[in-house]
């Protein structure tokens, strides 16, 4: 590269360079969604083929139609808009639960002694089969839906917290006890910063969590959501609906998780500097 009269001129080696870049960038992003493309290719082929009933299984095309009407109408939105409030909302009020209970029961060693029997009972119970117990303690209405959902994501965070507390590398702790640094301040910068991303990978199964049990939760007297549109769309045989309706809320579960991804990405900005 050469910098003459104010202008800058490249080599030729350098210019094939920038040509070939938007290339090996569709190359790349041709690899990463190949077997994404296979599949809607074989489900687009397959039921007009007649490899799978249609009635059961219609091509891909005709589910995009259907997800573009409910689009149009403003149904899909209702039941997208109903189901990422009950998601979230569970998925926050967990988060807020979850961690300072991890956080303790990890660090304070004789609250971990009292609680670890109760917490190995509840962590082998399935969320899914306490749903019936919850409609019928809270009701059909959208406590117990947000309830379950609480549940549900509560596990994956605490279980992960704690992990994250008591495995942080004792040299670390030795190190800063060294240094004089008091028990909150030994908390503060160095317990809590080490086990952040055992946290995350519990936080991103929670989010995972809240999508699967928010489906089921709102086949059970829900009058919106996308479970909703699913379980009402098998009843009445729209089938083209029940697919839509799937493929949406496993938008939303992407969505959820690419979020998760990019935050644990900006909290846990120091183990890309440690790796440099």
């Amino acid at each position: 590269m050469a910098n003459i009269g104010g202008t800058i001129t490249l080599n030729k080696k350098q210019s094939q360079k920038v040509v070939l870049l938007p290339f090996v960038s569709l190359k790349k992003l041709f690899k990463s969604f190949a077997a994404i493309f296979v599949l809607l290719a074989v489900w687009e082929i397959a039921p007009r083929l007649g490899f799978v009933d249609r009635t059961f299984l219609p091509p891909f095309s005709e589910v995009v139609q259907a997800w573009w009407q409910l689009l149009l109408s403003g149904e899909l939105f209702s039941h997208f808009k109903a189901s990422l409030f009950r998601s979230l909302t569970g998925f926050v009020i967990s988060l807020l639960l979850a961690i300072p209970l991890g956080l303790l029961v990890g660090w304070y060693k004789p609250l971990s002694e009292i609680l670890t029997p109760l917490l190995e009972i509840f962590r082998n119970t399935a969320a899914l089969a306490l749903l019936p117990v919850f409609v019928l303690i809270l009701g059909i209405g959208e406590t117990s839906k947000i309830a379950i959902i609480i549940y549900a994501c509560s596990w994956p965070i605490l279980l992960n917290t704690i992990s994250g507390v008591k495995h942080v590398d004792p040299l670390l702790i030795k190190s800063a006890k060294s240094m004089g640094l008091s028990p909150v301040r030994l908390f503060q910068k160095v317990i809590l910063p080490a086990s952040v991303p055992t946290i995350f990978t519990g936080i991103r199964l929670a989010g995972a969590s809240s999508i699967l049990v928010l489906v089921a939760a709102e086949m059970v007297g829900a009058k919106a959501g996308l479970g909703y549109l699913i379980n009402y769309a098998q009843y009445n045989f729209q089938v083209s609906n029940m697919y839509a309706g799937i493929i949406t809320i496993s938008a939303l579960g992407l969505l959820f998780n690419w979020t998760l991804v990019k935050l644990e990405g900006h909290f846990t900005t120091w183990k890309a500097t440690q790796g440099e």
